[in-house]
């Protein structure tokens, strides 16, 4: 039995392959980044043979800097980028074009047909997801429509779609000789496909977009005792191991914070925000702009399903004062730079650059900088920025404690902006609850090795993964509540203030 777990993270800009021990500890890792390529505007593609042949690269790089071999890894869990779509042809492996990546807007048009008959949430009931170019069947039907060579090899029994982790599973455990093609249940729930209730891929939503079923593949619990199939002895890690644990990035990021109890939410602060909520397993009906979507499934049991609410900039907001207005030189120079000044001045931010997402939906609306004065110096609109993060993050909560009813205890963090710690406590005070950061970070990776260990027997149970989550810091909120509501108040003064700018 190995005394390892392998963690394959496939992710937007670049692939990685983490190792980690018994107690969830990074052993070691190798990372590679793939090209982004842009043949249009709003187009984002992805190549999948470069992706597959970095995947290689990175679990014989991370074996390399451990001196670990392949039959040390006990099992291989996968964590990807969701939505991104696929198509290839089954006999030689070879994709008929580019993967279309989750940002990718080419099916705008096709997604504003579809919703002439029923509107935007025609689907939602099913799915409990809004009509958008976000998610991966609008993909799949524009690669149907105009690419002939995978229209052809889908008449034919021939071609297979998958999002990134099928195409990688696939790959992992033969290939065209003999590979698994398998999506989980947290991947499928992001195709607007599948039926949330069922777990199953809908008939009548396949016929609205006139795909067939033989190109999809077998849907399968995320933390899965009946293993897909094994890595080849002549692939990457030269060694037979069992693939067996898969979740989206987002709900890997949920399993790896170990909220696996109703009321627990994890945020992770990356470019954007992600904030998912664990509703149990009941699928809770989003009325106030959220996404109802799965979180994770062990076999043998009900499916844990979870509200997402998306906001679209965050990171971005401190990119964009760098970059564009030269505020500061480094992202890191904004903390000392907010804690300059003892508040905001009465300056407010909201960052609407392409419209309020959730739980707004405004597409009219546009950025806005309010509450200006003589007064406000660069630490103000430095700090402004901070807030708007966390005030962007009160919206989402507030919306999903509406929707789900349940009352959040303390918000679990991650992603890159965590090191902030000017941010974190500001976000303890707005949400009046604490916020706790976790040792290791790296959440995502994480849950797909939790997966892998909870598949494997390598882990005893969830128990254990509660055990091995170890905490780093929490923050209190400290601020009175009188202040909380006069702030929160002029936050929603100024989003209104970014309504109707287009007409």
């Amino acid at each position: 039995m190995g005394d390892y777990i392998g963690a394959l993270d496939l992710g937007t800009t670049s692939n990685r392959f983490i190792v980690f021990d018994r107690r969830g500890r990074i052993v070691g890792s190798a990372q590679k980044e793939h090209e982004q390529i842009f043949p249009r505007p709003g187009w984002v593609e992805h190549n999948p043979v470069e992706i597959w042949e970095n995947t290689g690269d990175v679990m014989r790089g991370a074996l390399s800097k451990t001196g670990l071999k392949g039959s040390d890894i006990e099992a291989v869990g996968i964590t990807n980028q969701r939505e991104t779509t696929l198509v290839w042809d089954s006999r030689t492996g070879k994709p008929y074009m580019n993967a279309i990546v989750w940002q990718d807007t080419r099916t705008d048009e096709m997604c504003n047909r579809l919703a002439e008959n029923g509107g935007q949430n025609r689907f939602r009931e099913k799915t409990g997801l809004p009509l958008s170019t976000y998610f991966a069947g609008p993909k799949l039907r524009w690669i149907l429509d105009n690419c002939q060579p995978a229209r052809k090899g889908a008449q034919k029994g021939q071609a297979m779609f998958g999002t990134v982790e099928s195409w990688v599973i696939w790959w992992l455990t033969g290939g065209p000789g003999g590979g698994s093609h398998v999506t989980d249940v947290s991947n499928a729930s992001r195709t607007m496909l599948m039926n949330l209730e069922t777990l199953s891929w809908d008939e009548q939503i396949l016929n609205a977009f006139n795909i067939p079923e033989s190109i999809l593949p077998r849907i399968v619990p995320s933390i899965d005792s009946d293993t897909w199939g094994t890595t080849r002895k002549d692939g990457p890690l030269g060694a037979e191991v069992p693939v067996c644990g898969a979740l989206g990035d987002q709900q890997a990021a949920l399993v790896g914070q170990a909220c696996f109890e109703v009321g627990e939410a994890k945020n992770t602060y990356g470019t954007g925000c992600f904030l998912l909520l664990n509703t149990g397993t009941e699928a809770v009906a989003s009325r106030h702009g959220m996404l109802t979507t799965v979180a994770y499934q062990v076999r043998g049991e009900k499916p844990v399903y979870c509200l997402e609410g998306s906001i679209a900039v965050a990171g971005a907001l401190v990119q964009w004062l760098r970059d564009n207005l030269k505020f500061i030189e480094h992202a890191a120079e904004i903390e000392p730079l907010a804690r300059s000044v003892a508040d905001n001045g009465g300056a407010y931010i909201v960052p609407a650059f392409s419209g309020l997402f959730a739980p707004y939906w405004r597409s009219d609306a546009r950025g806005v900088i309010v509450g200006l004065t003589r007064f406000i110096k660069r630490g103000h609109i430095a700090r402004a920025v901070l807030e708007a993060v966390a005030y962007q993050t009160l919206d989402v909560a507030e919306a999903m404690e509406k929707d789900s009813g349940v009352k959040m205890d303390n918000l679990k963090v991650d992603g890159g902006m965590v090191v902030n710690e000017l941010l974190m406590q500001f976000q303890a005070d707005i949400l009046g609850i604490p916020v706790v950061r976790p040792k290791i970070t790296e959440t995502t990776a994480l849950g797909a090795a939790s997966a892998a260990a909870l598949a494997s027997g390598f882990a005893s149970g969830i128990g254990e993964l509660k055990e091995n989550w170890a905490l780093d810091k929490t923050w209190q909120p400290q601020m009175s509540e009188e202040q909380r509501k006069k702030d929160v108040k002029n936050w929603k003064k100024a989003v209104d203030r970014t309504l109707n700018w287009i007409d």
